[in-house]
């Protein structure tokens, strides 16, 4: 694949117009005023079909998990090459328009309808699914992936200070999470923490429980104020003597490890979307530069006659096709079949959160003073990209990912 289908062209120019008519107008109430993103991206959804096919997948699922648990043969029917490619083409192509926008509106939904809803989807039972997932999976209601910490950020899971201990049939969780994207008003959470058997920390399992925001013992701060990502609530959640029964346990099992594999499996995920959003963000940048080049006169020239402006250019093309490249394998891969490695995710979130900040810092500075200025969308772009070198794990650890990866023998 080397450039998008005609129908994929064809979606991205409707994407792009609701963008126009819903987004765009009203960016600098949800970047800078207090209007969660959710109605926006509600109808977003809706307009797009994305409710329609999370109800349709969510019902394949259901009904593949209850032929396994009655015992059945489940024939394996495997969308033709086309089909898969597209509907991966879907779920990216909406990822890149709005980041041309407005990343934060891609982190809110991206946690709610994916982090949230595919962890219960991949770990959890027939019962918790229909719970809970569904209602994520169609925006019905807003979810939170909590597992941050004040002392545990890269070191998620060995600096983990959130435990549950058995009550009985149930169990009693405490904790404080941080940083974490829907936290202000998340209906459904998943409460990522460690089993307190009164064995050392380390030794401990990880398990992950659903809470509905509400629940008695759950407090939810509100949203924290930050460099970037204003479109995106972020916030903390402080869990305090809550009980829960074995039910909102997910998987109902405490299989060593379950945990912990579901996080990375979620962070694989989390990695190769940011590819989408720095292509975004370096188009938009990119597009703007080279409009502002051409119109901005310096020395009685357009200063895109200068060739220091003109390698500012051509470096943002270069990365551009980089990161579009990037894009293009993981639906090539899609129509295979495939997914990327955790170190493959890693490796395509290091380049591309790295491209988009400095295409993005290249914006800043080719606009001058006004790329400084709130008015000029190169400034909010710059804010926003910081953060893909930061969520879904530090750039300094995508390097240790995929160094171990290499040198494992």
């Amino acid at each position: 694949m080397f450039e998008w289908s005609q129908t994929h062209a064809q979606i991205r120019t409707m994407i792009r117009g609701f963008i126009e008519a819903e987004i765009k107008p009203n960016l600098e109430e949800l970047e800078h005023g207090d209007t969660p993103p959710y109605e926006v991206l509600r109808k977003f959804a809706s307009t797009f079909g994305l409710e329609d096919m999370a109800k349709e997948r969510f019902d394949s699922q259901i009904a593949k998990a209850r032929a396994r648990e009655a015992g059945e043969t489940i024939e394996k029917k495997e969308l033709d090459p086309e089909s898969a490619m597209n509907m991966a083409a879907m779920r990216l192509l909406p990822i890149i328009e709005l980041c041309r926008y407005s990343p934060g509106m891609v982190t809110a939904l991206g946690v709610s309808m994916g982090l949230t809803a595919n962890a219960i989807m991949a770990r959890g039972t027939i019962a918790q699914k229909e719970r809970w997932a569904l209602d994520l999976m169609t925006l019905e209601k807003i979810g939170a992936w909590a597992i941050t910490e004040p002392g545990s950020g890269s070191d998620a899971f060995g600096s983990m200070a959130a435990t549950a201990r058995r009550d009985g049939e149930g169990y009693v969780l405490n904790g404080q999470k941080t940083f974490i994207t829907n936290g202000p008003y998340a209906d459904t959470i998943v409460f990522i923490c460690k089993l307190d058997e009164g064995n050392p920390p380390a030794e401990r399992k990880v398990l992950s429980f659903v809470l509905e925001g509400m629940h008695p013992g759950v407090t939810r701060s509100k949203p924290l104020r930050k460099m970037g990502l204003h479109s995106s609530p972020t916030g903390e959640l402080f869990f305090e003597d809550v009980r829960v029964g074995k039910d909102q346990l997910l998987g109902e099992t405490e299989e060593a490890g379950g945990g912990r594999s579901g996080a990375k499996e979620t962070f694989t995920d989390e990695r190769t979307a940011v590819a989408a959003m720095a292509l975004g963000i370096v188009e938009r940048c990119l597009e703007l530069s080279v409009d502002y080049a051409r119109t901005r006169v310096q020395f009685g020239k357009p200063i895109g006659e200068f060739q220091l402006v003109q390698l500012k250019l051509a470096k943002m093309e270069v990365a551009r096709q980089n990161i579009q490249n990037l894009v293009f394998q993981q639906i090539e891969m899609a129509g295979a079949g495939k997914t990327m490695s955790l170190a493959a995710a890693s490796a395509c979130k290091l380049y591309s959160a790295q491209a988009a900040m400095e295409c993005a810092l290249e914006a800043v500075q080719l606009f001058g003073g006004n790329g400084y200025m709130a008015e000029f969308a190169v400034e909010q772009l710059c804010r926003d990209a910081k953060v893909l070198q930061i969520y879904g794990g530090t750039d300094e650890i995508q390097i240790t990912h995929i160094a171990r990866d290499l040198l494992r023998v």
